[in-house]
């Protein structure tokens, strides 16, 4: 049985989480993008294991040769209501082991924490769901809606082998559903006065681009007024210097008006930079996501150093709030200017789900349940997930993937960073939260 007054797990579902994601980490999913990945297949055939184990009825789906994802879903106890839908990803980014303390997939367990790349970005999330599932499958506890799961192939890149995948050829598996959850949500923020609990109800959309400027291709040494290597440069140069300004969509409004009533200060809109700066951590949480963003990664032209190219490339990482899509494409095309194309590598459109519905509400009692000192507040992710997918077709995903945290760990720093790691009474503690929370779905 679970203590329902808190702290306790005497199911063993925190040392499955602990056990199932030490696991997970030692599937190398490492996905590079653009096609170039390791299989996720290996993985998702563990995962599909762990679930038919305990009774619940696994089906392994590829968009390609190796790129695996899993869907599950369990039968709630009422056939009549919503169902719920609980995913998370199973590729991860590379790792240079040159540069980690520990081999980024051994998922060695040290100083009370399981080490690795996926530690973070997911591999605990989807450890503390099966874990969760598993325990409440074999105490006969159900949902009253269906429980949808689904662990993915290439959240890491634009999830065509993954969630857009699945929402497009398996849209059936997904009826009845109309909320989820998912990463990047929940976790611990230590703000001086306050214990601080973001959980998301939106992220920025995404817009990768290609820019392509064409020029006459000559020789090095001879006059080339029309140089498309410059053109490119110049476009990205004005790119980079453009000072996006700042744009409070209600979602950071809503995060913002959190803060203020959690940390117990003002928070001066007017001057939104400096207060990111000074209320620290809290400051994070926001400062990436009150504007829209433009950065350019990747140059591409030439062959030799005495020909002028006739074309040069480069590439651009946008990202823009919800509601400003058009005002961030007529901002960058005014700037790119009429000799420089774009074309999209990636385009979603941002999501949203409600910060003042049932479900957010029941997202912050779990949260509050297991540490009275939680303020949670909904807060606007500054990259992506796997939401934009599911939100394509009518499901609006929360980021909760539930953490308490000590003070030295950076969370957000882990992401795509070295020595990932994920404390073991972490996972303890989601796993309380993300049952408490499913007893309400």
């Amino acid at each position: 049985m679970r203590d329902d007054r808190g702290g306790g797990d005497d199911g063993g579902a925190a040392a499955d989480a602990a056990a199932i994601c030490a696991d997970l980490i030692r599937f190398d999913t490492t996905n590079r993008g653009e096609g170039v990945a390791r299989p996720e297949r290996p993985a998702a055939e563990h995962v599909a294991a762990l679930l038919d184990e305990a009774g619940a009825e696994a089906k392994i789906v590829e968009s390609a040769p190796g790129r695996a994802s899993v869907l599950a879903r369990v039968p709630g106890a009422d056939p009549g209501h919503p169902a719920f839908l609980v995913h998370g990803h199973l590729d991860v980014v590379p790792a240079d082991p040159a540069e980690w303390t520990v081999p980024p997939f051994s998922g060695e367990v040290r100083d009370g924490c399981v080490w690795g790349r996926g530690a973070i970005d997911m591999k605990g999330s989807l450890a503390m769901t099966l874990a969760v599932v598993r325990r409440r499958l074999r105490e006969g506890r159900r949902t009253r809606g269906d429980l949808v799961l689904a662990f993915l192939a290439d959240e890491e890149c634009t999830g065509e082998h993954g969630s857009r995948y699945v929402a497009r050829e398996h849209r059936g598996f997904f009826d009845g559903c109309a909320e989820a959850i998912s990463e990047s949500g929940g976790f611990s923020v230590d703000a001086g006065a306050a214990r601080v609990y973001p959980i998301a109800t939106g992220e920025r959309g995404t817009a990768w681009m290609r820019l392509t400027a064409r020029g006459t291709a000559g020789h090095g040494s001879k006059p080339a007024p029309d140089n498309a290597v410059a053109e490119i440069a110049h476009a990205v140069s004005r790119l980079a210097a453009h000072e996006w300004p700042v744009r409070l969509t209600p979602g950071v409004r809503a995060l913002l008006d959190g803060l203020a009533d959690a940390l117990g200060t003002a928070v001066d809109h007017d001057r939104l930079d400096e207060e990111a700066v000074r209320l620290g951590a809290a400051g994070r949480l926001f400062a990436g996501t009150i504007r829209n963003s433009a950065n350019p990664t990747r140059l591409d032209a030439g062959y030799k150093v005495n020909v002028v190219p006739g074309t040069a490339t480069a590439q651009v990482d946008g990202r823009y709030l919800p509601g400003t899509g058009d005002e961030f494409l007529a901002t960058v095309d005014r700037l790119l200017g009429p000799k420089v194309a774009r074309a999209f590598l990636n385009h979603e459109e941002a999501p949203a789900a409600d910060p003042a519905g049932p479900t957010f509400a029941a997202l912050a009692d779990a949260l509050r349940a297991e540490d009275p000192a939680a303020r949670p507040v909904p807060y606007v992710m500054a990259g992506g997930t796997d939401a934009k997918a599911f939100h394509r077709i009518g499901i609006a995903s929360y980021g909760f993937a539930p953490l308490r945290l000590g003070p030295g760990l950076d969370y957000l720093g882990m992401f795509h960073g070295v020595d990932e790691r994920v404390p073991l009474d972490g996972l303890a503690f989601g796993t309380r939260v993300l049952d408490r929370f499913l007893d309400t779905r």
